[in-house]
């Protein structure tokens, strides 16, 4: 191609404007002492000014609204909204008008057109118009990609397009944290800072459970019929402030009683976050499946059912245990009980619990004393599987708070 080809002028121009709420006009108040130089002059210029709100004219914050001077930020999971405008400068009727839109990303090309079909004509002094929305999933740079193509009326083909760039980025910080129980309950702690540099309403920040648990939150405080949120009526979370949601995940009852799905790897469901900001603007994001490590436990698991919190001194009180099997192989247990300085077990050590089968329970009542004031540790406790000849110790079963009887 000669360089010195001049560029060929098209018949048709294109605008394209993103759509987004205005915001509230903000201005720089000026004032001084009336025994200045000025005098009251700021003051009156400030009371006569339209955009303060009068009363307050020192707020910087005013009652009118402007309209967006620039793109703007984007932030993920917002929806991206722009106005397509195609206007016939010419005066010259063109035809077969096909107006396309795509948006690429660094992963993938997605098409944003609301209509694949071409207009059959455009008068002079006319417009084609299309607005288009897309819901913003991929941070990083994306490129909204405008083509146009065209007929004269002399019959030539022609064909032109602009590109507009523009940054999506992150609005939250997402951190979680996973506590085991002694029972199979599982405590996740999610973490949320907004990292924007606009205050932002929390509409919603739910866990949706995967198919084996069942989820209850806990980030409100009863008050006799009704819940209140601990973060108060008005949900705000300003800039880089960072607010900790809590979530108590457990087993539903046909998993529960199986020993082989809390070993390994557990997938426990993904956060579902609704937020506000500014005028309005509604975002969405919805982590992946969170998964954590299950605490492994080994062949057998024991866990605790019934324990009281506080006993008397060397009174003699009531625990049960839960023996789990969470192994592959059928096993013929045995258990021993081994006293400490200050606790006792009461009952015949050594005693035959029977067969017990991959991923079966039984319950295990036992009774205790404690010799010494304070919280004591139960341990003690001996497993041994006859078949294999393999024992299992368990120290540090679970906590008393020992007193002395009034």
């Amino acid at each position: 191609m000669d360089v010195s080809q001049a560029k060929q002028e098209h018949l048709l121009a294109l605008k394209v404007m993103r759509l987004t709420k205005p915001t509230l006009f903000t201005n720089l108040p000026v004032t001084c002492e009336e025994r200045d130089l000025p005098g009251d002059l700021f003051g009156r210029l400030m009371h006569d000014d339209p955009s303060t709100i009068k009363g307050a004219e020192t707020l910087m914050l005013g009652e009118m609204l402007t309209l967006p001077q620039n793109f703007g930020n984007i932030f993920l999971g917002e929806t991206f909204s722009s106005y397509i405008s195609v206007h016939n400068d010419s005066s010259q009727v063109v035809k077969d008008i096909l107006v396309k839109a795509d948006l690429q990303t660094s992963s993938q090309r997605l098409n944003l057109s609301a209509s694949n079909s071409a207009v059959a004509e455009l008068k002079p002094e006319c417009c084609i118009d299309d607005v288009i929305h897309h819901e913003v999933k991929e941070i990083g740079t994306h490129i909204l990609v405008c083509a146009v193509s065209y007929t004269t009326h002399c019959g030539e083909k022609l064909y032109f397009r602009k590109f507009f760039k523009f940054q999506v980025l992150k609005p939250l910080d997402v951190k979680t944290k996973f506590y085991n129980a002694e029972t199979d309950e599982v405590f996740l702690e999610a973490q949320i800072q907004n990292i924007t540099t606009s205050p932002m309403f929390m509409e919603k920040v739910s866990l949706e459970p995967s198919m084996m648990y069942n989820v209850t939150e806990l980030n409100t405080v009863t008050h006799q019929d009704h819940g209140e949120s601990t973060f108060g009526k008005m949900s705000y979370l300003q800039p880089m402030d960072t607010r900790q949601y809590l979530y108590c995940l457990k087993p539903k009852p046909e998993y529960a009683e199986k020993a082989g799905v809390i070993k390994g790897v557990t997938v426990i469901g993904k956060l579902d976050i609704v937020w506000k900001t500014n005028l309005g603007e509604r975002g969405r994001l919805q982590t992946s499946q969170l998964q954590r490590m299950a605490p492994g436990y080994g062949d057998i698991r024991l866990s605790m059912e019934v324990i009281p919190d506080t006993v008397n001194l060397e009174e003699p009180f009531d625990i049960s245990c839960k023996i789990t099997n969470c192994s592959e192989r059928t096993m013929d247990l045995l258990v021993e009980m081994i006293n400490t300085s200050s606790v006792h077990w009461c009952g015949v050590s050594g005693r035959a619990l029977g067969k017990l089968s991959p991923g079966a329970s039984l319950s295990l009542p036992l009774t205790l004393l404690a010799s010494v004031q304070g919280l004591q540790s139960i341990s003690g406790l001996r497993l041994t599987d006859s078949f294999l000849k393999r024992t299992y110790e368990y120290d540090d079963v679970a906590q008393v708070c020992v007193v002395c009887p009034s």
